[in-house]
């Protein structure tokens, strides 16, 4: 007698179909955003940014003044797999972006968006300038939104399936986010106030959520560790950063930034939508918790006068809702309406990124008319031009100079940027290692023994006279470009300098300064 075997429901069957092959859709998307990136980040040079990253991967500690240590363990990877190319150290940063495009686009499916909503959202997410930003260029930055972004993705799967075991995936991002980068303490300050003020509240008797919690503490372990060890000094330098900053006015755009800069503003109504959706649409009221943490998160940065992009990565969980909700909308009305509206957005999203791309990415031949334009609206390109011609100055200096002074001779650069660039293309040239008072480079000294001839980078030349009795100016900073920037237009001359004024441990107290 043959018996028939249960079979899966095909209501079941086709789900699992279409599941699959929306993966394989969103797995093209972030694969294509992968290769768009690597394809477009090979223009120009390395950022002043990643000069200081790469400078401190082959100096690996648990801890630097300026922020925790993945992201040079991440570029010592790169160097070691790489050298040091610019498409091959920036591949981890493009890699990073399609991760967030795909957690983008499953997270609108959580919010119980179909294929297209999923589209959207991860395109929308895709295309924010800060994201573009953070798939060029291998800073903290890169990993810091893909963190946050990976705490929101679990904290929706979370509401969505209400499995308490998803509190790991939390506490794992948290954890990661912490030896990345700082801010991620303002993003978990919104998670607890989510948590709290709604029935969420009720995970705190699950102990998912304290081994979680567990969790995030083990993996920033070491990093908190190495700041009781240098007695938080990064709590310093943080200080002195948000005073300067204060100065400068950086944080005064922080509300229309959040409109241009950290969103694409193609794609605002989208997250407005998604914001709505999660507060106040009966469809989203799971997923309240993800509201009060944007809320939250906006907030203490705005009273606390942060930088606008800090909260960019928390948009992509709203883009998700957004697009979530518009596609159901759609679906209510008349076919025809809702083909056009469809096709708007597309419309829309291609636009976005046409001007995003333009501006963020690496691409437009240098001192072009687009290059003259594009130029004044952010200073991001210029910095990637002109380091290895500084380099080349520098070394020019050096072998100038009588071989038996060669060997008493350091360079002594201003800044984190001048200093990455000496310490990545100064072999090259037989420099000696590059000395600073910048962050980290502080800590690692002046040589010994110390040096009896300075070669002066970065410096005005009033400050210079004032650490050394004899500087003699030796031609000012110049790339083969003509291109203008920090260091072309400020503090651009070069100096030979003698007979420290004070002895070198004096002299090297007083030269600790943070950027």
């Amino acid at each position: 007698m043959q018996t028939s075997q249960p079979t899966q429901p095909i209501s079941n069957k086709v789900a699992t179909t279409h599941h699959l092959s929306d993966n394989m859709l969103l797995l093209l998307i972030g694969g294509g955003v992968v290769l768009f990136h690597i394809l477009t980040n090979g223009q120009y040079g390395f950022h002043r940014d990643e000069l200081d990253i790469l400078m401190n991967a082959r100096q690996l500690a648990w801890g630097y003044v300026a922020y925790p240590p993945i992201t040079p363990f991440l570029a010592r990877i790169g160097l070691t797999l790489f050298g040091p190319s610019l498409i091959g150290l920036r591949a981890f940063a493009a890699l990073g972006q399609g991760i967030v495009v795909i957690l983008s686009g499953l997270m609108a499916r959580d919010f119980g968006g179909g294929r297209w909503a999923q589209v959207v959202a991860a395109v929308a997410v895709a295309i924010s300038p800060v994201a573009l930003t953070t798939g060029t260029l291998i800073q903290y930055m890169s990993f810091d939104y893909l963190w946050w972004v990976l705490l929101a993705f679990c904290t929706v799967r979370l509401l969505r399936s209400e499995n308490p075991r998803w509190w790991l995936g939390i506490g794992a991002a948290i954890g990661l986010g912490m030896m990345t980068k700082y801010t991620m303490l303002f993003l978990v300050a919104g998670l607890v106030v989510g948590v709290l003020i709604t029935s969420s509240r009720r995970y705190l008797r699950s102990p998912w959520l304290w081994v979680g919690t567990a969790v995030a503490l083990l993996i920033f372990l070491p990093n908190l560790i190495w700041q009781i060890q240098h007695q938080f000094i990064s709590l310093d330098f943080l200080s002195a950063i948000h005073a300067r900053d204060l100065d400068w006015g950086r944080a005064d755009n922080y509300l229309p930034e959040q409109i241009y800069m950290t969103t694409n503003p193609f794609t605002l109504p989208l997250w407005i939508a998604g914001l709505f959706f999660c507060f106040f649409a009966p469809a989203g009221k799971r997923f309240r918790p993800l509201a009060w943490m944007y809320v939250t998160t906006f907030v203490l940065l705005l009273v606390s006068k942060g930088r606008s992009y800090y909260l960019a990565p928390a948009y992509p969980m709203l883009l998700a809702a957004g697009s979530a909700w518009l596609e159901s909308w759609l679906k209510t009305l008349a076919r025809q309406k809702a083909r056009l509206l469809e096709i708007g957005v597309g419309i829309l999203l291609v636009l976005g990124a046409i001007v995003a791309v333009l501006i963020v990415k690496p691409i437009v031949p240098l001192n072009s008319g687009m290059w003259d334009i594009l130029s004044q609206i952010s200073d991001l390109k210029t910095e990637m031009v002109g380091w290895p011609d500084l380099v080349q100055q520098v070394a020019d200096i050096y072998h100038r100079l009588p071989v038996e002074e060669q060997a008493h001779t350091a360079v002594l650069a201003g800044n984190y940027g001048e200093a990455g660039a000496l310490d990545l293309y100064g072999p090259d040239y037989d420099l000696p290692p590059v000395i600073s008072g910048a962050n980290s480079l502080w800590a690692r000294g002046y040589g010994d023994p110390p040096p009896e001839t300075v070669i002066v980078v970065g410096f005005e030349g009033t400050y210079a006279t004032h650490l050394f009795a004899s500087c003699q100016p030796q031609g000012r900073v110049r790339n083969q470009y003509g291109v203008k920037n920090e260091e072309t237009n400020f503090h651009s001359m070069l100096y030979v300098c003698r007979q420290p004024r004070r002895p070198w441990p004096e002299l090297w107290a007083d030269m600790q300064w943070y950027q």
